[in-house]
């Protein structure tokens, strides 16, 4: 695997691991009543987004092995451009459903790696 694919990798996985400790104890009702926490969870997603999008282009082949990337890039794309779109429970569910999973793969993709 080429350094850029390992370093994009690298950055989903430190995204993911931001997001599962901001929201470690947390539930639904702690994250609508902080902004705090909500934008720190969505800016997570953007990164997670963009380095997905960026690993699209510099090694498909990799990211071709992420689960639902592309589900994942619109997911950024409509927090960056659609903001008010965003709804607070599908963003919760995100965290709680498919985060777990992603970083999971992210982390194999890169033990594989070495």
């Amino acid at each position: 695997m080429q350094l850029e694919a390992k370093k994009l990798l690298e950055d989903i996985r430190q995204a993911c691991e931001e997001i599962l400790a901001f929201t470690d104890g947390k539930v639904f009702q702690d994250y609508t009543g902080d902004r705090l926490l909500r934008s720190g969870v969505e800016r997570q997603f953007e990164i997670i987004g963009e380095a997905l999008n960026r690993l699209v282009k510099a090694a498909p082949d990799v990211a071709g092995q992420v689960s639902q990337y592309k589900r994942i890039i619109s997911f950024r794309n409509i927090l960056i451009h659609g903001y008010d779109l965003v709804e607070d429970v599908v963003v919760w569910d995100i965290v709680a459903k498919d985060l777990p999973l992603l970083h999971s793969r992210v982390v194999k993709l890169l033990g594989d790696a070495h």
